[in-house]
């Protein structure tokens, strides 16, 4: 396969290692070392994708991270494809698939361009606020188009195969950028023993020396490179990034880095891990990014064919490909001259050089002279000609501050124009921080302003871009940081060789940044801004004339700086625009302010390990395997699996859950309640902590008893529940729900350290630690008989609402005496790894009375015959203990106000029409009120009907014969007797009673016996 484009034997690249991949389904050749954008230009490729509004031809004009049009989908199948790959990143490997991510049917044929030739009048800035305002009927159809045509690249919908991880470091120095500055930094402090990070997003440390000229030492820049690179891996206490991204820097210096480590060496690398994400804590940090290269805003100059000045250097020094054969560059500095001088020695002809300055005489300016180039001073270049491809240039002279032509077009051939208008420093790290870029003339570029980091900066983020300068900044840095962090009394006996460069001498460079046309803004061909969003200059000035002043509602209005580029390219140039049309200063207009990332990350990266079930692992009980011998079925309840019920042979949920019920009720029952919460809590003020984060009182609660307690929120609501025990004065247990133990432990501690950290009170989750098992109905005490040693268990020894040391089947335990179905019941808790020894002889006891393991279901319908609450499901988070009948759990008389207390004075929790907790009993014994059924009081209001409640627990009690529900209804309390009303969806309505939530033994008597 031929590559028209390649120099052979030229740059970094491997010419004997070719590999073969697929572009928009056609077969392509590149070389080891390439990344897909230089193999895609070597091959001739000029139209890479289509532009996201206008559907213009686009081309690649970068070669980093800065590139808006080269975005592709790569991989070959779903499970491997990935959306938005920036091509000047993506390193080549063989076999390698990729497509453009926009263009239909394909991106040379796309019929979507017809958008491109109507473009600025039939979508301006601000077209979708606009034209999508009526009718408002059509408002959800208008949002369903605009998002199916939003975006680029597609999601994969199959499973992905790869494994990614994280990493956690903490360093005295973290590096980030590893060109000059960045080298010399990290050289500077790695040889007086600092433990230094290094990181740079591309595969080979470098940065601007990779496809630079200019000698270092006598040598070639890329020698330099290779031998600091080698001190450095040899230094102990350095650790070397390559491809990898700072993508974010937060406060404390902590940096989260995004390092791909096998995306270059295939689709699919079995074994291996794909990306890594690095969080790294250090006490300094470098930035050492370097700058951007702007181009320059001119008449169609999103053509294929325009170049960024800079990239041009990069493929023709470090990937040995020219993308064209006759040049025309546009600079307004004399670091633009590189990239003409670059392609002369790479063999092809320089048509002309365009210097908007008037006098120009720096050393890059006297060697192309000296070539015999043509240079037009004062000129500007106005215009690209071309269809799919640049053709030609137009140069005209411009006045001698550039701000308009003064003289007629002059038409150049040529196959690629490149233009440089300065440098734009990467700030975005810092902006990250809350710190906001500043402006500088000197330099006509933002550099990181004032911060609260430990931060140092070398190099091209301040501005600094001659390479001596680069490379004394670089030491410096790297000297200030070693010494900052403990390691400058060494300094002496390191002695930094000097880093000596011959810098060309430069004239001032001028502050240009959209070339002027014959015709005004809104006539000229359309200059483009930001490419990937086709926002151009006169989409900017029109945002502000409608009023657009801030610079953060100018990109918002006309998208600049919206891409998966972030405005890297673009943004400047439309600040300047901006400023100019309000006839204010660049300074004065300001930036705009990046956020993480500063490229893409990717999900899997983000999630690292924490997928499946170590994202949300499932949590077991000692009896878990029992559970699953006996046939359980089983739900998820704060990651634990719980027993749900323990069906038989042919029987449904329903038929077993009413035979659980049955049983419990009639003998006796036994539930693996070991998921419940428990906190242990101890220390001089442990019973003073609970009287204020509990409703109830506690100053009475002698050891070896027991009390509920309604927790609640600030603003009165209840939060969760439990019963706490007393082991001695100094020391309780808190049980909880489920599923809010975790929440209910970060409860404790938030009030105990921000509000009460005065009180000696210390707190430990041990729901691991015990098993539990809750042995409940009549027959309960005959079973714990049988296998208890030294406890009482009589109701006279044992009362309900206590607990006892007891021995369980040769297991030292607690047992506590409480209920949550309304029989007599005694909860076992024993050392965890004794669980199942425990209850396998709790069955074995029990097996003379029919003992019935049961799970969570028969549980719920059990309380729910008592009236006993479940939050979560009962609760919502807007019910105080008033609205749920339960003042007796409120302290009337306690010293302290507790968690709640002094919302329940204000007029809206007073109210008498508030929801509260009632029974349900539909009037159709056999059916079951759906859970979530809304009630209303008159079914055949006009709709919209009011709702005055909703059904939170609803269920068919076998021991009653009928159905029982609880609610939450308007003044439900004083509603006792009355029918209400549940509309169901499929038309029925159901009747029902309003009745005491106790629907079984309202005297409480079974507990007791």
């Amino acid at each position: 396969m031929s590559q028209p484009h390649r120099l052979q034997g030229k740059g970094r690249v491997d010419h004997g290692k070719p590999l073969s991949f697929i572009f928009n389904g056609k077969r392509y050749q590149g070389l080891s070392g390439d990344t897909i954008a230089s193999a895609l230009l070597a091959n001739g490729v000029d139209v890479v994708g289509r532009s996201f509004k206008y559907s213009r031809p686009r081309g690649i004009m970068a070669a980093g991270a800065e590139e808006p049009n080269c975005i592709l989908q790569v991989g070959s199948s779903e499970a491997t494809m990935i959306p938005n790959i920036r091509g000047t990143q993506a390193e080549l490997y063989d076999g390698l698939t990729a497509t453009s991510t926009n263009g239909w049917p394909n991106v040379d044929k796309d019929l979507m361009g017809v958008m491109g030739k109507l473009g600025g009048s039939m979508m301006p800035p601000g077209f979708y606020y606009k034209t999508f305002m009526y009718p408002q009927s059509m408002w959800p159809k208008y949002e369903h188009l605009i998002r199916k045509a939003a975006g680029l690249g597609r999601v994969p919908k199959a499973k992905d195969p790869d494994t990614y991880d994280k990493l956690n470091h903490h360093c005295d120095l973290l590096v980030a950028g590893g060109g000059a500055a960045g080298l010399a930094a990290a050289l500077a402090a790695g040889r007086r023993g600092a433990r230094v990070i290094l990181v740079d997003e591309q595969n080979e440390f470098g940065g601007h020396l990779l496809h630079s000229t200019q000698p270092i030492n006598g040598q070639a820049p890329q020698l330099w490179v290779q031998a600091a690179v080698k001190e450095l891996q040899a230094l102990p206490d350095v650790t070397l990034l390559p491809r990898s991204t700072v993508a974010g820097y937060y406060d404390q210096n902590f940096l989260t880095v995004l390092e791909r480590r096998t995306d270059h060496l295939g689709e699919r690398i079995s074994g291996k891990t794909r990306q890594r994400l690095h969080r790294i804590r250090a006490k300094r940090v470098v930035l050492a990014t370097g700058a951007h290269e702007r181009p320059l805003v001119y008449g169609n100059n999103d053509l294929p064919g325009n170049f960024v000045a800079s990239a041009l250097s990069t493929y023709v020094n470090r990937y040995g490909v020219t993308p064209g054969q006759r040049l025309v560059l546009m600079t307004c500095n004399d670091y633009g001259y590189q990239a003409a001088i670059d392609w002369l020695d790479a063999g092809r002809e320089v048509v002309a050089v365009v210097d908007s300055r008037p006098q120009p005489s720096g050393m890059r300016y006297q060697a192309l002279k000296a070539r015999g180039v043509k240079v037009y001073t004062g000129h500007g270049l106005i215009e690209a000609v071309g269809k799919k491809r640049v053709t030609g240039a137009k140069v005209a002279a411009l006045s001698s501050d550039a701000s308009q032509v003064t003289g007629k077009a002059e038409l150049l051939a040529c196959d690629i124009i490149a233009s440089s208008g300065g440098w734009s420093p990467v700030v975005h790290l810092s902006a990250h921080t809350g710190s906001r870029p500043v402006w500088n003339d000197d330099i006509i570029g933002f550099v990181p302003g004032d911060t609260v980091q430990k931060q140092l900066l070398a190099g091209g983020v301040q501005g600094t871009y001659q390479l001596s300068a680069v490379l004394a900044e670089g030491l410096k840095a790297g000297k200030a940081a070693a010494d900052a962090t403990g390691y400058g009394d060494i300094s002496a006996a390191v002695v930094d060789a000097e880093i000596v460069t011959e810098d060309p001498q430069e004239d001032a460079a001028q502050a240009l940044f959209m070339v002027p046309h014959s015709l005004k803004t809104s006539r000229a061909p359309k200059q483009f801004v930001d490419y990937q969003n086709d926002v151009t200059a006169a989409g900017i000035e029109l945002a502000v004339r409608e009023g657009f002043e801030s610079i953060e509602h100018i990109k918002r209005y006309t998208a600049m700086g919206f891409g998966t580029d972030q405005g890297k390219l673009g943004n400047i140039n439309g600040m300047a625009i901006a400023a100019r049309a309000m006839n204010k200063s660049i300074a004065e207009t300001g930036t705009t302010v990046f956020r993480p990332n500063y490229t893409p990350v990717t999900f899997g990266a983000f999630a690292g390990r924490n997928a499946h079930h170590l994202f949300d692992p499932a949590r077991f009980t000692a009896m878990h395997d029992w559970h699953v011998q006996q046939g359980a079925e089983f739900e998820d309840v704060g990651q634990w699996k719980r027993p749900w019920f323990f069906p038989k042979s042919g029987e449904d949920m329903h038929q077993a859950v009413n035979r659980e019920c049955v049983a419990v009720r009639n003998s006796v029952g036994i539930l693996d309640a070991s998921t419940l919460g428990k906190i242990d809590i101890q220390g001089a003020d442990a019973r003073e902590f609970l009287a204020r984060i509990y409703t109830n009182a506690w100053a009475k609660l002698t050891p070896g008893n027991c009390r509920y307690g309604l927790m609640c929120k600030e603003d009165g609501m209840v939060f969760d529940d439990g019963v706490t025990a007393c082991i001695n004065d100094n020391h309780f247990v808190m049980t909880t729900t489920t599923g809010g133990a975790a929440g209910v432990l970060q409860w404790l501690e938030l009030w105990h350290q921000t509000e009460w950290p005065d009180l000696e009170v210390y707190f430990s989750s041990v729901t691991d630690h015990w098993s539990t098992m809750t042995v409940t109905g009549p027959n309960s005490r005959k079973v714990l008989e049988k296998i208890c040693e030294n406890v009482d268990l009589s109701a006279e020894a044992f009362p309900f609402m206590g607990w006892r040391d007891a021995t369980v089947a040769g297991v030292k335990a607690r047992i506590f005496r409480i209920s949550f179905t309304g029989e007599l019941s005694f909860e076992i808790n024993v050392q965890a790894n004794y669980g199942l020894h425990t209850w396998e002889a709790v069955m074995e006891a029990g097996a003379e009375f029919n003992i019935t393991p049961y799970g969570t279901e028969t549980m719920h319908v059990l309380r729910a015959e008592k009236g006993f609450i479940i939050v979560g499901q009962d609760t919502d988070g807007s019910v105080t203990p008033f609205d749920l009948g339960m003042d007796w759990a409120v302290g009337k008389t306690k010293p302290f106000p507790f968690v709640g207390q002094r919302s329940w004075t204000r007029e809206d929790t007073a109210r008498t029409d508030r929801k509260q907790l009632v029974g349900l009993k539909c009037k159709e014994a056999s059916v079951v009120i759906p859970e979530g059924a809304q009630i209303v009081l008159d079914p055949n209001h006009p709709v919209p009907v009011p709702m005055v409640g909703h059904v939170s627990s609803s269920y068919y009690s076998a021991n009653l014969g009928h159905n029982i529900a609880m609610g939450v209804v308007k003044g439900g309390l004083n509603r006792m007797g009355e029918t209400v009303y549940c509309p169901l969806a499929d038309g029925r309505v159901l009747e029902a009673e309003i009745t005491s939530p106790i629907f079984y033994d309202p005297k409480g008597e079974r507990q007791h016996v």
